[in-house]
């Protein structure tokens, strides 16, 4: 009996322990724990979704005072990106019921509960934060004042305008300390002060570097006694020292480097022709040395930014001459190849004066087979020392006096014969607008400015060319001849085709103090602007082929001094 008794009460054990492993593994998944709160909200006895529906509606954002520069803000603190977070909240209670121990888990069978209670996180959104306190405190304090460097041009050399701190709310730390502890119901931002990008003790030391940098400057040919001095004013005018230190000044460099370069350099010429009289005398030509162009630039970049440097010695490379006067060929055995024709009616003095310097300085020049003809070079150089005077030229978006002006009615000439003979153009550049000297062969004119602006054709005859110039002042008219071998090449020149064309812009009235009063005086013409192109039609043993040649003319302004008042 007592085994009997034995083995049915170990069978109601056995039976009470499943009972209660089922309950236990029921409440453990399906139900919280009874006398669970989070953040004073019941949730014991709720499955995990009717505890995160209802701690959803409970959750409620603080309110935070605000604190910055003696004002005071309070607001919800939704608005300054903080947001509850249920979902942890009730991960920490599910967590909590899983792990209950027996003795508890049997006191919520019997329906006795253990109240605990789970916190309510919080997190915040920093960069929301950070906007929301940024507007808040817009008008609070003041932004650091940058330090400026500018060039005086009175007293010739950089001067610094000095910065000031400010004071400002650091509203990136604030928002950092309030994504780090979201439970704060009170954010004090004080005023931090802060310095400008730019200081002025850096800024003073950019200023003196360039002032160190503005003085006169000597650049030599090596190998050479040639030589020229940029002054002071034009090396300043080179760079600038700005707020990020010194800067070289791209858009002039170049062509003062260029301009310097044309000064220095001794190029090799080549033999040639000079009319004596009434016959051509051969003329020996030289050797020469040339700057060595992308080293002597990156040298005086270099030297340029050195206050230490005064003198710079540019490399140079020696160069020979293309013809030597036992080479030049006879000019009784040459034959006419082209023609260049124009005409200077009404051009002043000093332009009829430059077209005379001009036309003899080219006349007898020779072109070796293969070689580029070089407006400039045949030239030599425009300078009063070559015989140059004062004349209207355009420069600088305006027609100004300046040394030389009538020389492109020469290149100009020298383009139309070299054109017509059919050489292929290496470079040619046009006016900047319509030239009453070139009419009526609108389009068909070439400008040169010495330096950098130059007229250049390549020699593909087979023979030498020899250019003879014949000026005729007293019919203003000037003709450009082209001697040597005559290809076996037919040319044609088109006259010009409009494509478009813009009406020139109204005058323009400039006081002109040195004028008396009431006087006017024009200084610039009015010229409508032109699309149009002319083209070349050159058939030879290769064949046929038509060239293109494109000029684009601005539209220019009269321009009117008046006298001042």
């Amino acid at each position: 009996m007592k085994a009997a008794k034995a083995a049915v009460g170990g069978a109601a054990l056995l039976v009470l322990g499943s009972a209660l492993a089922v309950g236990m593994a029921a409440q453990s998944s399906d139900r919280l724990a009874p006398g669970l709160e989070v953040a004073g909200v019941a949730v014991g006895g709720l499955t995990p979704a009717e505890a995160e529906q209802r701690l959803q509606a409970a959750a409620q954002p603080p309110k935070v005072t605000v604190q910055a520069g003696g004002r005071s803000w309070t607001l919800n603190a939704a608005e300054l990106g903080w947001k509850a977070n249920p979902a942890a909240a009730l991960a920490k209670a599910q967590q909590l019921s899983n792990e209950r121990p027996l003795t508890e888990r049997l006191q919520n069978l019997a329906g006795q509960s253990v109240e605990r209670t789970v916190e309510m996180p919080a997190f915040v959104d920093q960069s929301a934060a950070a906007a929301a306190l940024k507007r808040l405190t817009a008008g609070i304090g003041q932004q650091p004042v940058n330090g400026d460097i500018s060039f005086d041009p009175e007293l010739r050399r950089y001067v610094v305008k000095p910065g000031a701190p400010g004071k400002v709310v650091d509203v990136q730390a604030a928002a950092a300390a309030y994504a780090a502890q979201p439970d704060q119901t009170v954010l004090k931002l004080p005023l931090t002060v802060t310095q400008p990008q730019y200081s002025t003790e850096k800024l003073k030391g950019y200023a003196e570097q360039g002032n160190a940098m503005i003085r006169p400057l000597k650049l030599q040919l090596a190998g050479s006694d040639a030589a020229t001095t940029l002054s002071a004013m034009q090396v300043a005018n080179l760079f600038w020292a700005t707020r990020d230190g010194i800067k070289l000044d791209e858009d002039v460099l170049p062509a003062a480097f260029e301009a310097a370069a044309a000064a220095i350099n001794d190029p090799a010429r080549s033999a040639r022709y000079r009319w004596k009289g009434d016959h051509w005398a051969a003329e020996e030509g030289k050797s020469g040395l040339e700057l060595e162009k992308a080293q002597a630039l990156e040298t005086f970049r270099t030297q340029l930014v050195n206050p230490e440097v005064t003198a710079i010695t540019l490399p140079a490379k020696p160069t020979q001459p293309g013809l030597s006067a036992a080479e030049l060929p006879d000019p009784a055995s040459m034959e006419l190849v082209a023609v260049g024709r124009s005409t200077y009616y009404g051009s002043s003095p000093e332009r009829r004066e430059n077209v005379a310097v001009a036309a003899r300085l080219i006349n007898g020049y020779v072109v070796p087979a293969g070689k580029d003809f070089s407006f400039l070079e045949a030239l030599g150089s425009i300078t009063p020392e070559n015989g140059f005077v004062g004349g209207l030229i355009i420069s600088g978006g305006r027609t100004v006096d300046g040394l030389g002006g009538g020389v492109c009615q020469v290149s100009t000439t020298a383009f139309r014969a070299l054109y017509t003979a059919g050489l292929p153009v290496v470079e040619r550049t046009q006016h900047s607008y319509r030239v009453k000297y070139y009419e009526p062969e609108v389009g068909f004119e070439a400008a040169v400015y010495d330096p950098g602006v130059d007229l250049k054709m390549n020699n593909d005859t087979g023979a030498p060319l020899m250019v003879r110039v014949r000026n005729e002042p007293g019919e203003s008219r000037l003709t450009v001849e082209l001697w040597g071998k005559k290809p076996n090449r037919e040319v044609k020149v088109s006259p010009a085709v409009i494509t478009s064309s813009t009406p020139a812009p109204a005058p323009k009235w400039v006081v002109n103090p040195a004028l008396a009063p009431g006087t006017v005086r024009q200084v610039d013409w009015a010229q409508g602007g032109y699309n149009l192109y002319i083209t070349r039609t050159i058939r030879d043993a290769a064949g046929t082929r038509t060239e293109r040649l494109e000029t684009q003319y601005k539209p220019w302004q009269a321009v009117f001094e008046t006298g001042g008042s």
